[in-house]
């Protein structure tokens, strides 16, 4: 059976790695672009996994969708290891409600080099929902 879906009927999504530097820039970014016309804000890594499901925002639940993150590059920096370590330091520094022995380890694990930095976690989250397709550019 020949595939007959075309990428046109797909909704582009585009994410500018040039407006943000750090995590919450990203989560302002998403929420521009993702969240229009809510009053709802992307705050933390399970609400954005959250708005990726659709059905509020600029796309409706199971929609096919492509996201298009420019300057994915310099985004890949801004959210890597040193970006990703404070991230976890922040989170033992504040204690509860975090799991202070699980957010070491995974502080552990990325000065190991086996631990994944927000890029890497941020870009998982995006290619888990089947129904989005992530092009870094």
């Amino acid at each position: 059976m020949l595939n007959t879906s075309n990428n046109n009927t797909r909704k582009m999504i585009v994410i500018h790695g040039g407006h943000f530097s750090s995590l919450d820039g990203f989560y302002e970014e998403v929420s521009k672009v993702l969240m229009r016309d809510t009053d709802w804000k992307v705050g933390t890594l399970d609400g954005f996994d959250d708005i990726l499901y659709g059905g509020f925002g600029v796309f409706e639940n199971k929609e096919e969708i492509e996201i298009i993150w420019k300057e994915s590059q310099k985004s890949q920096e801004d959210l890597g290891l040193k970006a990703t370590q404070e991230f976890y330091e922040n989170k033992i520094k504040q204690g509860k409600p975090f799991n202070r022995e699980l957010i070491q380890q995974k502080l552990n694990d990325l000065t190991e080099g086996k631990g994944q930095t927000l890029f890497e976690i941020l870009v998982e989250i995006i290619e888990s929902h089947t129904n989005i397709t992530l092009t870094l550019s």
